[in-house]
């Protein structure tokens, strides 16, 4: 009888934040190990299903970088990155579209909606959904997001589907664009005022100065680790696009860690979550 009476106390406990969180939407960028294992992939998929069936507006955005990877060296094209980036020349991005919106887009819809969601795949380029500019001569095909158009996702979400955002973003011209999966969650999330941003890593959270596991921070202070050195390599874009997608009038961020079965479920509806919350103010 115990173990019965836990799971209700367990519900119990998930009660207050689904009032809260119902009628919202939650940006997700799925991404790392927990897009990757085979033990990991069915709990995200659950997760997700679950938020739409309590009344919460999930939308997926997804990364593909070691998926890329793989696909350009069995295809014998050299790979070059610059801080971080890939630079993209036509061949590469031709890659990186068959890899993101071709097949890592459509396992991700096939995987949720095998656990009863109703997903529907879609790129940047979809209805217009996401405009990129060059960034730079230097990086080719990498493109800085410069506008989001939420009506698709918009659509979708009141026709009860879950979008799933594979991200590459349309030029001015039609052209495709490599957008960094980060920086598209963090835009689509401040276009539809999302009540969250989740961002899902492979490491527990941001840490301290003393290497301690940071549960919350304001974004000034999220700011001043940044500049002090204290948040460093990679980290740094995902702490900036919290920042960015607070400005934008996200209610909160998180960087949480992706490696923990059903983090998703674990950082909305209870008290102790699984990685670290980004907030405009202290609360």
């Amino acid at each position: 009888m115990k173990r019965f009476i836990d799971k209700v106390e367990t519900l119990l406990e998930a009660l207050p934040y689904i009032r809260r969180f119902a009628g919202k939407t939650v940006v997700i960028k799925y991404g790392g190990n927990a897009m990757t294992s085979s033990e990991l992939k069915p709990g995200f998929a659950q997760d997700i299903v679950l938020l739409k069936y309590v009344g919460i507006s999930p939308v997926v955005v997804h990364g593909g970088g070691p998926q890329i990877g793989s696909m350009l060296e069995r295809l014998g094209i050299e790979t070059h990155f610059v801080r971080g980036m890939r630079v993209t020349d036509e061949r590469t991005m031709d890659v990186v579209e068959m890899v993101l919106v071709g097949k890592i887009n459509k396992e991700i819809v096939t995987l949720i909606n095998s656990h009863g969601g109703r997903a529907v795949g879609l790129s940047g380029k979809d209805g217009g959904l996401v405009i990129a500019e060059k960034l730079s001569q230097e990086m080719g095909m990498v493109g800085r997001v410069v506008e989001v158009n939420p009506k698709v996702i918009e659509a979708l979400t009141a026709g009860n589907f879950i979008p799933v955002i594979a991200p590459v973003a349309a030029g001015p011209n039609g052209e495709s664009y490599n957008t960094n999966a980060d920086l598209v969650a963090s835009a689509i999330a401040g276009a539809l005022k999302a009540e969250k941003l989740i961002l899902l890593t492979d490491v527990e959270g941001v840490r301290g100065e003393n290497g301690e596991l940071l549960p919350q921070l304001r974004a000034s202070e999220a700011q001043s680790l940044i500049a002090k050195g204290v948040v460093t390599e990679g980290m740094i874009p995902k702490v900036e696009c919290c920042i960015a997608a607070l400005k934008n009038g996200v209610g909160r961020t998180h960087i949480i860690d992706g490696r923990v079965l059903h983090a998703v479920l674990l950082e909305i509806f209870t008290d102790a979550g699984v990685g670290t919350v980004i907030t405009r103010e202290a609360s």
